[in-house]
């Protein structure tokens, strides 16, 4: 198993500090708001690994885990069919052992318990009991579209409290250079709002379009 490079790392920890709310407005694709973190604290920023499966099947799955390079997170298709556990805690710890980063999927999950004793971290759209068969066709590493972005290998995601972003392999180097950009800006107009500033004042907001009554 190789290890994710140090400059993966680097990059995901800068990521992880700028958080999916700042990429997103510095030119990352948002993913639908219905995938969220299924344990509190779960974050991550990582390469993609796609996989895209047959409704109610997760053999995709199983194969992605098997085939995905070290430190990256799969981003998972399931097409319409969300209720089924398509993820649970044998394949928590198959993917932790294969050294993999995390999982994002437009679908369901489950033994959410388990996932955040592992501390693995998993982006879904919620719960469910139903079991997934191991049958059927599906791909492992071809381009999917996941909570409506579609995905390539080599992606980044960057995913938090707040939802899930997705940066375009080539146009990584623009966005983590924006997003810095964003964070100090911001970091300034802390400032100005501690020292007593307004944010119609900041950020020069035309105000009288407003109808204000009473004092």
């Amino acid at each position: 198993m190789n290890s994710p490079s140090e400059k993966n790392i680097a990059l995901a920890q800068e990521l992880i500090g700028y958080g999916a709310a700042t990429v997103g407005e510095s030119g990352g694709q948002n993913m639908a708001a219905r995938i969220k973190p299924a344990w509190v604290g779960a974050q991550l920023a990582a390469p993609a690994y796609p996989v895209k499966c047959t409704p109610g099947d997760n053999l995709a799955i199983h194969v992605g885990v098997t085939r995905a390079p070290s430190g990256s997170v799969l981003v998972v298709d399931v097409g319409t069919e969300r209720e089924f556990g398509y993820w649970g805690e044998v394949l928590t710890t198959a993917a932790k052992k294969a050294g993999l980063a995390g999982l994002v999927i437009d679908a369901c999950v489950r033994d959410a318990a388990a996932l955040a004793a592992h501390g693995f971290p998993v982006f879904s759209t919620g719960l469910a009991l139903p079991g997934a068969s191991k049958t059927k066709t599906g791909t492992a590493g071809a381009p999917a579209r996941v909570g409506g972005v579609l995905v390539s290998a080599g992606d980044w995601l960057v995913a938090d409290v707040d939802g899930v972003s997705v940066i375009a392999a080539n146009s990584l180097d623009a966005v983590v250079e924006a997003s810095r950009e964003r964070t100090e800006k911001e970091e300034k107009m802390f400032s100005r709002l501690q020292a007593g500033e307004t944010t119609v004042e900041i950020l020069e907001l035309d105000g009288s379009v407003i109808k204000v009554e009473g004092s």
